[in-house]
């Protein structure tokens, strides 16, 4: 079964659709760096005080990796809910869990109040956190994409993804402001607790953003499509009965639809997103650790100027990539950023070792740009991957489900191995590694930069599937056709 293309929203409305997911995603974004930053640079002390300082930064990362944990649970969860309820209204409840966690991380009594009871508690709200983001990601991307200029996909789609960089920039922003105006004894008794209470202010502004766009017109044209077929379905199944017969069986969950006709796709996200992962936060998380470690001793407030620069530059270059994979495709410009992130490895980690700020100002900002080239073509080539009735759990769970094993142990191992060899050989390593990963899995997929979002069918491994007599719904739409 195929359905007409919904026509293109005015400018005005796209922009404030546009908006809406990219200020909740900054939001979201900013909450979770904020942990990161935070655990890399105080955690340590007011949570794990007893340790030896590499050891208390091990433990504090290790319940930073907690959060990645609960991320395949939202994406499972708000995948299912989102795929029948509507990308919306699950996105308002992620802002809602996000923020509520961040504030009360925040209100926090640290180990030399509760004792042992303080890291349990940051590592529930960690929990919920994760839980949320987990959410997030799929929904913000779906809204933009299933509501945006066909020819113009990947550039529209970009722009939830520079909420990452966005948060990214006003965390470490905050964070840095705080540390030049404070003494370290203020900052760590209570000036870290500043930017984690910020977050319900951002989150009521978000709030009132997203409360204003309206669902995504293709989700409701298969909303209404399915509808029509359960109807239909129950029709058949009333005279199936009647003459005696066995009724079909219902239409599937989405994440069932999703494991039996998309694994494929499933698979090539999670490899899609290994290099990704890994080395963003190897570029902003572990690099605070390693710039300030003995080895390099830069500094905390000079490591987080150069995160702060290479974070705006990140935000400027990601929707110039997006742009770029709508004239090229999608699978060339993520090949770029997979290949730049593992040839930059070395270079990275020989730039830090300088000891000099305009080194690591280059070492990050490089290193990001390289990423922005995986980040920017993601939303749109994750999107056109799956089918629009399962489209929030198959991008969710693609993307969600390697950040277990990517992002999530990611500073964890690269501060274990910098403990183990004194080195950042191995971190490099690494890093090339995980690119080579990516490579594979995005170079065997196929490219979906002309996919019609306003498909609704589910797909046979390996391919779009078209109702009997219907045209496939994977064809290349013309460059020139109606957006949808």
């Amino acid at each position: 079964m195929s359905m007409a293309a919904p026509a293109p929203p005015a400018p005005a409305r796209l922009s404030r659709i546009v908006a809406a997911s990219l200020i909740g995603t900054t939001i979201e974004w900013y909450d979770f760096f904020l942990y990161g930053s935070a655990a890399a640079l105080v955690f340590n002390k007011l949570f794990f005080p007893d340790s030896d300082p590499l050891v208390g930064t091990l433990l504090s990362f290790l319940t930073y990796a907690v959060g990645f944990a609960a991320r395949p649970v939202g994406a499972l969860v708000f995948g299912h809910y989102g795929d029948r309820l509507g990308r919306k209204r699950l996105l308002i409840l992620s802002l809602l869990l996000m923020g509520g966690a961040t504030c009360a991380i925040g209100l926090l009594p640290t180990h030399a109040t509760v004792g042992s009871a303080a890291p349990v508690l940051l590592t529930a709200l960690r929990l919920v956190q994760g839980f949320a983001l987990g959410g997030e990601w799929g929904g913000a991307v779906l809204l933009v994409s299933e509501h945006g200029d066909a020819r113009r996909r990947g550039f529209w789609a970009s722009w939830p993804q520079t909420g990452a960089p966005a948060g990214q920039l006003l965390a470490t922003g905050v964070l840095s402001a705080l540390t030049a105006l404070l003494s370290d004894a203020a900052f760590e008794s209570w000036g870290w607790r500043v930017p984690f209470l910020l977050s319900g202010v951002l989150v009521l502004v978000g709030l009132w953003i997203r409360l204003s766009v309206d669902e995504s017109p293709v989700f409701q044209a298969a909303l209404a499509q399915a509808e029509a077929r359960k109807a239909e379905t129950r029709k058949a199944a009333a005279r199936e009965a009647a003459d005696g017969q066995r009724p079909d069986a219902a239409e599937k969950l989405p994440l069932v639809a999703v494991l039996r006709d998309h694994w494929r796709d499933v698979l090539i996200a999670m490899g899609a997103r290994m290099a990704e992962n890994i080395s963003y936060y190897v570029i902003t998380a572990f690099v605070l650790v390693y710039a300030t470690s003995d080895q390099v001793d830069l500094g905390k407030q000079t490591a987080l100027n150069a995160v702060l620069i290479a974070s705006a530059v990140h935000f400027a270059v990601i929707p110039a990539w997006g742009a770029l994979s709508d004239r090229i495709g999608r699978r060339p410009v993520y090949l770029l950023g997979a290949a730049g992130v593992g040839a930059w490895a070395f270079p990275f980690f020989l730039l830090i070792d300088t000891r000099e700020f305009g080194a690591l100002l280059l070492a990050v900002t490089v290193g990001l740009v390289f990423h922005g080239a995986m980040y920017a073509p993601q939303a749109a080539f994750f999107s056109e991957m799956f089918a629009t009735r399962m489209r929030y759990s198959g991008a969710s769970i693609g993307a969600q489900f390697s950040s277990v094993a990517a992002g999530a142990p990611a500073p964890l191992i690269a501060t274990a191995l910098l403990a183990d060899y004194d080195s950042a050989t191995p971190i490099a390593l690494y890093v090339i590694a995980a690119a080579l990963v990516t490579l594979v899995a995005v170079g065997v997929a196929q490219e979906t930069r002309d996919r019609d979002l306003a498909r609704i069918e589910p797909t046979t491994p390996g391919g779009p599937r078209a109702a009997p007599g219907a045209p496939d719904p994977a064809e290349r739409t013309p460059r020139s056709a109606p957006a949808p």
